[in-house]
């Protein structure tokens, strides 16, 4: 496939998605304002259920019907990339294992998905405590039919923001909030989400990128010794990579690299 060509796709691809979250987002408050539509639908010569049109949103216990919560869960599942991306341990896990590769010197090895699909794993498993409880106390009540879908995103956002406010800096979410224009916090736990997300996402790359530096100064140095060997001996048109690259390997296999880093990301939580 030519870059040209691939060009194109990811554009198509990207247009896609847009087209997706825009449906989505329109089935998400075609659902929400039902009840409103049902109300204002009915004719003047008789009442709603018998000449009017009415949408039923909960189902005969209480419970929200099947349709709603299909397209509730197709709406979830289109937003799921951006909250897995900027509100769990997703971002630092991928950026860590990345770097890691980098510093071993291999561009390619292991492969990008692998990369992303281990740092899901991780995520899954270190955000396993939230989900559970996210679980208890807004999705099963929701389906049971025992609150409403508004009670429901806030008890969801409880469990996910007492996570995410200890790892979140309080510089980054001063940060935040002189950014937005927006009056100082009297507490921590008074922060709006939509500061918390990104200042946590802030507080996240730089930890990652302190990890990532304590991982690349061994091989640096590894690099350095190899390339002042190779100048001493008179080899200058020998890439130091090339040699530096299998003692990197060596190093990071005998120090078991992979489960000191690994254990190390899931440490930090």
């Amino acid at each position: 496939m030519t870059a040209a060509a691939s060009r194109v796709r990811r554009a198509l691809l990207v247009a896609a998605g847009m087209l997706l979250a825009v449906v989505g987002t329109m089935l998400l408050a075609a659902i929400t304002a039902a009840p409103a539509a049902a109300d204002t639908l009915d004719t003047p010569g008789g009442t709603g259920a018998d000449n009017g049109l009415s949408i039923e949103i909960n189902g005969p216990d209480g419970e929200p019907s099947s349709s709603v919560l299909t397209l509730l869960g197709i709406g979830v599942l289109m937003v799921a990339p951006s909250l897995v991306l900027l509100c769990t341990s997703f971002t630092k896990v991928f950026v860590v294992l990345t770097m890691t590769r980098n510093a071993l010197g291999l561009n390619t090895t292991p492969p990008t998905q692998v990369l992303a699909g281990i740092a899901l794993i991780l995520t899954i498993f270190i955000m396993q405590p939230v989900i559970n409880e996210v679980i208890d106390v807004a999705i099963t009540p929701y389906t049971e039919g025992r609150i409403v879908f508004t009670q429901a995103v806030d008890r969801a956002q409880v469990p996910l923001r007492e996570w995410m406010m200890p790892l979140t800096r309080e510089e980054d979410i001063a940060l935040m909030t002189r950014a937005a224009d927006l009056p100082n916090p009297e507490t921590p736990a008074d922060t709006p989400l939509s500061t918390l997300v990104p200042a946590f996402v802030i507080s996240e790359l730089r930890a990652a990128f302190i990890i990532g530096f304590v991982i690349f100064v061994p091989f640096l140095i590894i690099d350095l010794v190899v390339s002042s060997a190779l100048m001493s001996m008179g080899m200058m048109m020998l890439p130091p990579v090339m040699v530096s690259l299998p003692f990197k390997i060596l190093l990071f296999v005998l120090v078991d690299g992979w489960g000191l880093i690994i254990s190390s990301l899931v440490g930090t939580y």
